[in-house]
C-alpha cells in the first residue's frame, strides 16, 4: 500500500475506502480489520464508491465479481 488515503466512510460494513490512481486500485477497509484490494477500477468507478449512499450495497453490485480482488491485510 503505497501511501494512500484512506476516507473512512458511513457504512454498517466498510471503515474506509482508497484509491490509487497511478495503478487503478481501489482499497477497502472493512470494519473487521480486513484490507481488500480490487485492481483496475476506473477511477470514476471508484468515485462512486466513495460518493455511494450505501458503500456496502455500490461495492457489492460494482465492484465484486466485476474487477479482481484480493484480501492483503
Amino acid at each position: 500500500m503505497n501511501n494512500v488515503e484512506m476516507i473512512p466512510v458511513s457504512s454498517s460494513n466498510v471503515d474506509s475506502v482508497g484509491y490509487d490512481e497511478t495503478n487503478q486500485i481501489a482499497y477497502v477497509r472493512f470494519l473487521n480489520g480486513t484490507l481488500y484490494i480490487y485492481k483496475g477500477v476506473p477511477q470514476f468507478e471508484y468515485e462512486g464508491l466513495l460518493n455511494a449512499p450505501s458503500v456496502g450495497s455500490y461495492l457489492h453490485r460494482n465492484f465484486k465479481n466485476v474487477y479482481p480482488y484480493e484480501r492483503i491485510e
